[in-house]
């Protein structure tokens, strides 16, 4: 695949596309709600070739659990930099450990306020990684 000015896109190993995904904190969670695609932006933290990610309570993210989901990071850089896109799908499913969730909730930064919100917790069953490398400098 080519972009404009004419840099080729190139697959990345799994690895690889597990430590760009760990290198940004939010991403996008695609998965059904009343049978329909919904795409939600959330955090992210890696944890054990699982990703972790966080919702409030009242957002509905928590109906993804048991789902086959999409989750998609990447970053576009200006020139020179390298260009990166990661797609993980697995099963999602709650941290249903109030402790754990909590726990989570403070690795991932969050305020939790009154209530510590939901962490799902997604397994890569498959990842796609794709990098545009910069501008030869």
């Amino acid at each position: 695949m080519n972009d404009a000015a004419g840099r080729r896109m190139e697959q990345v190993d799994d690895r690889t596309a597990l430590r760009l995904l760990s290198s940004v904190a939010y991403g996008r969670l695609a998965y059904s709600r009343h049978a329909l695609p919904t795409i939600r932006p959330v955090n992210h933290l890696l944890d054990n070739g699982n990703i972790l990610v966080y919702s409030r309570i009242d957002d509905g993210l928590d109906g993804a659990a048991g789902q086959i989901v999409a989750y998609e990071a990447d970053s576009i850089g200006t020139a020179g930099e390298l260009d990166w896109n990661v797609v993980v799908t697995g099963k999602a499913q709650l941290v249903g450990d109030d402790l754990a969730a909590a726990w989570f909730t403070k690795l991932l930064g969050i305020g939790a306020g009154p209530e510590p919100g939901t962490v799902l917790r997604i397994s890569a069953e498959l990842v796609a990684g794709y990098a545009l490398p910069g501008e030869p400098g």
